[in-house]
């Protein structure tokens, strides 16, 4: 079982307009409503994949309601959020038909109170001990301590659970020195962590801190990973346009199923790299298309690159 954790758990909603103008009212002629925020989106690839997948975290009010009946509905996807006073956030996406880009709105998470953040932690602590991976993803909703995700992965490190973390800033920064066995920042983030806007030299830092494997997202020009089995990237065979929501979140699912696979490094970046390209082109946030997928996994260019002296 892979468990993904999802502190910010959110509804996703995508709206499709004719062509999206500022200072005007819009006909939405498509809406699709899916159970969201990062690790959920990770948990759904990863269960399409065909892995048994476990999402906790946090869900309250009428929209986690939602989220968990959404989520009954989704094959290969056990439900153990941690129920919340709070109401679960909505993001919105907008896509614009004419130009295929996409607008996001995102709310800010529920306040989780100090007995709520302990019930959490006694759920992860069981459900860590029958998990093969565990990711964890996304932003921390309000009270939540920001050192959260490292007591998270030094618990997954004590029973033998590699870890991959996806988020940003100062919970980042912590989570990174705790050690995990990957990080996937974005540019931006990577940036942010290390002060070098440079990629290569950003993620030899970040291994560094503490990070045993660093896959650094470059938006359309794919993947940058440095391992302790050397440094690859991996770039997809075309710029696409679309939906990118969820893109990042798709090539956490390739990573964490490659590392349960045991995969060759570069069989899961083009893994990746593919289910990140075939997300873009879904129509809906979170998802994937399968055919598109397929036809991409081969042409998914990695190539090696000398190790820095």
């Amino acid at each position: 079982m892979i468990l993904t954790v999802t502190l910010n758990t959110a509804l996703d909603i995508t709206y499709r307009v004719r062509s999206l103008r500022p200072h005007t009212s819009h006909r939405v002629t498509d809406v699709i409503e899916r159970p969201g925020g990062k690790g959920v989106n990770v948990a759904r690839v990863l269960a399409a994949l065909g892995h048994e997948v476990t999402v906790t975290g946090f869900a309250g009010g009428a929209t986690g309601r939602v989220v968990r009946d959404l989520l009954t509905d989704t094959s290969g996807v056990r439900d153990a959020l941690v129920p919340v006073a709070g109401a679960t956030r909505r993001t919105i996406a907008v896509v614009d038909g004419h130009s295929g880009d996409t607008t996001q709105l995102n709310e800010p998470g529920p306040l989780v109170a100090p007995t709520e953040w302990g019930a959490f932690q006694d759920r992860y602590e069981e459900l860590i001990a029958g998990a093969s991976a565990v990711a964890l993803c996304g932003s921390l909703p309000p009270g939540v301590p920001v050192g959260a995700y490292a007591g998270l992965i030094r618990t997954a490190r004590a029973a033998g659970v590699p870890v991959l973390l996806d988020t940003s800033g100062e919970p980042l920064r912590r989570g990174v020195a705790a050690r995990p066995d990957i990080v996937k920042p974005n540019a931006d983030e990577l940036a942010e962590l290390t002060g070098s806007h440079e990629p290569v030299r950003a993620t030899q830092d970040t291994r560094r801190r503490g990070a045993r494997a660093v896959v650094a997202s470059l938006g359309p020009d794919g993947l940058l990973a440095a391992t302790p089995e050397g440094r690859w990237r991996a770039t997809p065979p075309a710029r696409v346009h679309g939906n990118p929501t969820g893109a990042g979140d798709s090539a956490v699912a390739g990573l964490v199923s490659g590392l349960v696979e045991n995969l060759p490094w570069p069989d899961r970046l083009a893994r990746a790299v593919a289910l990140s390209t075939a997300t873009v082109l879904a129509p809906a946030a979170g998802e994937y298309d399968a055919r598109a997928y397929e036809e991409l996994l081969g042409q998914v260019a990695v190539t090696a690159e000398a190790t820095a002296a």
